[in-house]
């Protein structure tokens, strides 16, 4: 049995353009500790560890955390993660988990060693000292319906912050008043809120809100060292949704070796358009997650730099996108997000399209870079209409708005301006042989130059 720790640490997110979105990540945690590294998942500076020992795996996990802890029933439970907490002593912890286990069985041992202050549970189960402690008061319960919890805990990892639902309405849980933590006399010492109602073509629906925590406790079958893992059957169940909502995830699993292969040779790029192509590729750097447009973007990854590794992010299912293949490699199933085949490095994995823009909504992408039809001076992107009109960056975008103030940096073949979004335009960098006066004769607005203003780099 090994046990990784996946933790990851947002930093300022690096601005980029063609155009350039933002990524909100979650302020975790740095290990300065040796182990063997990889990159997982979905952000800058995101590493894993593997321990062999679980308490080790465990033991800075601080007192007052919110812990996501996997499991169904019996099924899934990450028992062994759990013996570690048992060791560590950590305390007033919230877990959040379908259920608590039974007496002498997973979270059931944290309960019978007073470490749990709240659980947020679909039920009670089988397990009469959560039953006695929730009574007596000593525990606090947030009873959430089963469906519902495993949606809350799916949202959070998708970046969606609430969410309405037909399920509980007309009761407590929409109501208010149910019971979360009782005084010793059986008296409500703390009860729930009532619910936001609307209604949707004629039902009523109630607002829940979604679940993140700062650590997820899970086990998986298997692993392998790109952080990839692997569910068994039923043992899915809640460790997979956890796995997302989590600023640090704890896994208990065996592992496998991925398969190597050579890297794939890169597709010459369109001449006529490379000195946008190398410029945008020195928005990349090591460690990134990418998601890259259709054109010009997605060309860019031809001249990410060897020195360095970028894990680019296809919106159609794809996390590790290679180059484009070379004649005998063409496979008409494995292709980008622009329809075209692609091949893919050691470690990708695949998956649905809700999955691919869960990963970008919940802010788990660092950059996305995109063709542009428009952008605004305070950095509004219009791209979903036929273009028109002489200019491209304006005062205000004239087509209809795709993002408001989304945009970080513009990248064009003549010059490349940051964006404030209060200040507007700052000219950075112009190509050789260009004026500012140049760049204000084509440009539909007004803007700054920079003090530091330098030739347009390449790559």
């Amino acid at each position: 049995m090994a046990f990784q720790r996946v933790a990851y640490r947002s930093a300022k997110v690096l601005r980029s353009k063609s155009a350039t979105f933002r990524a909100h990540g979650i302020t975790g945690s740095q290990y300065n500790k040796e182990c063997n590294s990889c990159w997982f998942s979905t952000s800058l500076f995101r590493s894993a560890c593997f321990y062999v020992s679980p308490i080790e795996a465990v033991r800075d996990i601080p007192d007052g955390s919110t812990l996501l802890v996997g499991g169904f029933g019996l099924c899934g439970i990450p028992e062994n993660l759990i013996s570690g907490l048992l060791k560590t002593g950590v305390k007033q912890l919230t877990a959040v988990s379908n259920n608590a286990g039974v007496d002498n069985f997973g979270l059931g041992l944290l309960l019978q060693t007073k470490q749990i202050k709240r659980m947020i549970s679909s039920y009670v189960g089988e397990n009469m000292e959560f039953e006695r402690q929730y009574l007596s008061g000593e525990l606090e319960v947030e009873l959430t319906p089963q469906g519902t919890l495993a949606e809350r805990i799916r949202a959070g990892g998708a970046g969606i912050p609430a969410f309405f639902t037909a399920t509980g309405y007309g009761t407590l849980i929409q109501e208010g008043g149910s019971p979360i933590k009782y005084n010793s006399d059986g008296s409500v010492a703390i009860a729930s809120e009532k619910r936001e109602v609307r209604e949707f073509n004629g039902r009523h629906y109630v607002m829940e809100k979604a679940i993140t925590g700062d650590y997820a406790l899970i086990k998986a079958w298997k692993c392998d060292k790109a952080g990839n893992l692997v569910f068994r059957k039923t043992a899915r169940n809640f460790n997979l949704p956890m796995c997302k909502a989590a600023k640090v995830t704890i896994v208990e699993k065996r592992i496998v070796q991925s398969s190597q292969a050579d890297k794939p040779k890169a597709k010459d790029s369109d001449q006529t358009r490379e000195r946008i192509i190398r410029r945008a590729a020195l928005e990349f750097q090591d460690g990134m997650y990418a998601n890259l447009g259709i054109g010009i973007p997605m060309l860019a990854s031809n001249y990410i730099s060897p020195e360095i590794t970028v894990h680019l992010q296809s919106e159609n299912g794809i996390l590790g996108l290679g180059p484009y293949p070379t004649e005998s490699e063409v496979d008409p199933e494995l292709i980008n997000a622009g329809k075209e085949t692609v091949t893919v490095y050691p470690g990708a994995s695949y998956f649905s399209s809700d999955e691919s823009f869960a990963m970008i909504r919940g802010g788990h992408i660092d950059l996305t870079m995109l063709g542009a039809m428009q952008v605004s001076k305070y950095g509004d992107l219009a791209n979903w209409m036929i273009p028109g009109g002489k200019h491209k960056i304006l005062e205000e975008c004239t087509l209809p708005l795709t993002g408001k103030q989304c945009v970080d940096r513009i990248i064009t073949e003549k010059a490349v301006f940051d964006i404030d979004k209060t200040r507007g335009l700052t000219l950075i960098e112009i190509w050789e042989g260009l004026t500012p006066d140049d760049i204000r004769a084509c440009t539909g607005t007004d803007f700054e130059v920079s003090p530091s203003l330098k030739p347009m780099q390449q790559i």
